[in-house]
């Protein structure tokens, strides 16, 4: 061997690795930094990490306060995962501090179960109340799991995520949230075999992580995982396991659980036989599943020890259209607020009147997908205008409930305005005249537009084509366009030249 030869340092054949991987598996394969590895946890300097960060001091009233800015006609929701969530880490934090208070045998984690349909912001909120903490958080669905993990992954890969999410760290992952939706699917059918066998293992396999465990890093089909512990045993002569805690890891299920309230009006009818309740006969879906109980979930085909390991249990309401159109309104809200920062970054100033904002909600109501039917209406009404502006002179736009009922037909108008406004600025350029429209001829031309099958700027040169040259013949430096010259511009222009021509000579007659 050459004694020319550099032998790499570990962080350099880190770094030579990384790249192979990403370029051949993309953004699938993760690798932890060099910087992580080797430490008594398996995480260089993790000790160190500084989790001051974390937001351990906010009260439940303020995180409260916070989401209500944001979320809209779901107070009783926010209030309660205010409060546990807040109580969560305040409790971890106090833990911390104080290790010679010691555990507390038997204690429940504040683990927290959402009921409600889709669209009603289930992880919008959860992911607000993880930025706000500042805390690490993975969401996953649950019917991408199987008990084996042979059809779209283990639960304990939401782990390995959520070390991902807090760049290697375990200390920091460890303090972070876990959202897993539709936990409703893996509910097991009562007399039924087969599929719901799977259903109950992933059951029992997040019970587990749910209450404390301890999750290795590293799993066989890791090809990072496996480059990586061949780096730390030639460093170090053994590779130590990377393990991360489930205890203190705040886990938020979620689910829509259609029929549920079925189950939980039969048990209340069942209770009030003997007597008839009419008030109990009207209640809404909404007002059923307010009163859920463990028993009914355990009906619905949970095991009773997951159902126990998820003490929090809160409602999430139907929105309708009166709140899908709150969160229109909202100024904070992402929807109407990102739609105006997509058009700004054109430079075009979007507006919306309360009609039109109004409208959209109940287009919206009809796809039955919540606030997510908001964004797609949404778009689907103004995408022409994101498309076809940009290249225009125009600078702002208002979205009004004509606009919401016939997008094309107005986008089309303004398109016109526009091309008549550029036609008449590039028409004083190449000509030095002013060239006006009374508002009868513009309105005229407006409606031809509408019904002109070729573009309408080709239009206007070919009606216009010879003006330029007239005018300047003419010596005229303004020219107001109205209903008879629309009739026929290039004859009037015609008989303009010669009304011209005549004057001249007439003058020329009376000077000689």
């Amino acid at each position: 061997m050459s004694k020319d030869i550099k032998i790499p340092t570990q962080q350099e054949i880190q770094e030579d690795l990384r790249k192979f991987l990403e370029e051949k598996y993309g953004g699938k394969v993760a690798f932890a930094d060099a910087d992580y590895i080797g430490s008594k946890e398996g995480v260089k300097g993790d000790e160190n990490i500084n989790i001051d960060h974390i937001n351990f001091t906010l009260k439940p009233e303020e995180l409260e306060e916070y989401l209500n800015k944001y979320v809209v006609m779901q107070e009783d929701a926010v209030a309660v995962l205010a409060t546990k969530i807040c109580t969560h880490f305040h409790r971890m934090n106090y833990e911390r501090k104080h290790p010679e208070a010691g555990d507390i045998v038997g204690h429940v984690k504040s683990n927290i179960l959402m009921i409600g349909p889709t669209g009603v912001g289930k992880t919008y909120i959860v992911k607000l109340i993880a930025n706000k903490i500042g805390v690490p958080f993975v969401k996953g669905d649950a019917t991408k799991f199987s008990e084996t993990g042979y059809v779209g992954g283990d639960v304990e890969d939401l782990v390995r995520d959520l070390v991902a999410e807090a760049k290697g760290s375990i200390k920091m992952a460890e303090y972070g949230i876990i959202y897993i939706d539709e936990i409703d699917k893996i509910a097991s059918s009562q007399g039924l075999i087969g599929p719901d066998v799977s259903r109950t293992g992933v059951q029992r396999n997040l019970l587990k992580l749910m209450e404390e465990t301890e999750v290795d890093l590293k799993v066989p089909h890791d090809l990072a995982s496996q480059m990586e512990a061949v780096i730390e045993t030639q460093r170090t002569g053994k590779a130590p396991r990377k393990k991360i805690n489930t205890k203190n890891i705040l886990f938020v299920v979620s689910g829509a659980f259609s029929d549920l309230d079925d189950i939980i009006r039969k048990r209340l009818n069942h209770q009030a036989i003997g007597f008839r309740d009419k008030g109990r006969e009207k209640m809404s879906k909404d007002q059923y599943l307010s009163s859920v109980r463990s028993e009914d979930l355990m009906k619905y085909g949970f095991e009773s020890e997951f159902v126990g390991r998820l003490p929090v249990i809160t409602r999430l309401k139907e929105l309708g259209v009166e709140g899908l159109y709150k969160i229109l309104k909202n100024q904070d809200g992402a929807v109407t607020a990102g739609k105006m920062r997509d058009f700004t970054s054109y430079g075009i100033q979007l507006s919306f009147e309360d009609d039109a904002l109004r409208q959209i909600a109940e287009m919206a109501e009809k796809e039955k997908t919540g606030a997510r039917g908001l964004v797609s209406v949404m778009e689907h009404i103004l995408i022409p205008f994101e498309k076809k502006l940009p290249s225009s002179d125009i600078k702002k736009l208002k979205v009004t409930i004509e606009l919401v009922e016939n997008p094309q037909i107005v986008l089309k108008r303004i398109m016109i305005e526009d091309a008549l406004n550029q036609f008449q600025k590039r028409f004083l350029v190449e000509s030095g005249v002013v060239l006006e429209f009374t508002a009868e001829a513009k309105k005229h031309l407006l409606q031809t537009g509408i019904e002109y099958d070729e573009n309408f700027s080709e239009y206007l040169k070919k009606a216009f084509k010879d003006y330029n040259y007239g005018l300047k013949l003419i010596g005229r430096d303004s020219f107001k366009v109205n209903m008879e010259v629309i009739k026929d511009p290039s004859e009037y222009l015609n008989i303009l030249i010669k009304r011209s021509y005549k004057k001249k000579r007439s003058e020329n007659d009376v000077s000689e």
